[in-house]
């Protein structure tokens, strides 16, 4: 079953929220939102850890990033802060209360590691049981990450691995939660068949941008000239992401998945604000659900097969 629901971030949040039981697929595979209602994240941890403020996340993103004490915040760096401090409260959610359990969070598509070393800092602070992977394609991102590393006040081992996140043998072989946070085009697919594939207990995935590398576009675009969806731009660019966020969901749950998706910060801070929560769960019954939703979705072929542009259909 696929869950979509409102944000609900302090400051940063707005919106409502629809529970498991309130939603339901459309024939075509598409969620039909029913009474809003309060939702949970299922398998939480029982304690959440005290969370960092905006505040903590400010300083050490300058500390950490920038170093020089007279230089100040750029106006991106300031929304960077918003979007990190609401993802670390997501994070904070899956840290085992027992600081003695191992514990492994891998940061995909890192980019300059941002998510990872401050979740190091901010909330695994000196438990020496947890490890910090950043897995990026870029070597001049993953030194950067490397330089940043140093500055980081953490017990947790840090790692910097390069490489492609769809390269599933980089992923460590016990993944308690995988984060990614603006996965561009058809990385943010690559992270979840990765994810799958790892078998990683937890995902907190933020796509980016819906290229044409995204796997389920071309479907999506074929969907849209069989339902004379309006090629009006935002008409059109919103049925569009709307089948992607429901095929990527439907691809998670069919796999095991309990998926939640959320705007997890609000339009103005950033576009780009669903996250998709998903916890590994083996529900037998809702992956059937799922996997029956997913193949309505993806029409009479019922199969998906990757373009040579990275896409699926």
């Amino acid at each position: 079953m696929v869950h979509f629901l409102g944000a609900r971030h302090r400051a940063t949040r707005e919106g409502g929220s629809i529970s498991s039981s309130a939603v339901e697929a459309c024939p075509m595979g598409l969620p039909r939102s029913g009474p809003s209602l309060a939702s949970s994240f299922a398998s939480r941890p029982v304690a959440v850890m005290n969370q960092p403020s905006l505040s903590d996340v400010r300083s050490a993103l300058h500390r950490i990033w920038i170093g020089e004490e007279e230089a100040q915040l750029r106006r991106e760096d300031e929304k960077k802060a918003l979007e990190l401090t609401a993802l670390l409260e997501e994070i904070a959610r899956r840290v085992p209360a027992n600081d003695k359990k191992p514990f492994t969070l891998l940061d995909v598509a890192a980019g300059k590691s941002y998510v990872g070393l401050l979740a190091a800092e901010l909330l695994l602070g000196e438990r020496a049981s947890a490890q910090v992977i950043s897995l990026e394609r870029d070597p001049r991102r993953v030194e950067l990450s490397r330089v940043a590393g140093a500055r980081v006040r953490t017990g947790a081992r840090l790692e910097f691995i390069e490489g492609e996140v769809g390269r599933v043998e980089l992923w460590p072989q016990e993944v308690a939660l995988a984060v990614g946070l603006h996965a561009c085009g058809s990385a943010s697919d690559e992270v979840i068949e990765s994810a799958i594939q790892a078998r990683a207990r937890a995902l907190l995935l933020v796509p980016c941008c819906t290229s044409r590398a995204a796997w389920a576009l071309p479907r999506a675009t074929r969907l849209a000239e069989e339902l004379g969806i309006p090629r009006a731009a935002p008409v059109r660019r919103r049925f569009l992401q709307s089948v992607v966020d429901a095929e990527r969901t439907l691809r998670l749950e069919a796999a095991g998945y309990r998926v939640e998706v959320v705007e997890f910060v609000a339009p103005r801070v950033t576009p780009h604000n669903v996250l998709y929560r998903a916890i590994l769960t083996h529900d037998a019954g809702r992956s059937e659900r799922a996997r029956a939703e997913l193949l309505r979705l993806r029409g009479p072929s019922g199969a998906t097969v990757r373009t040579t542009e990275g896409g699926q259909e």
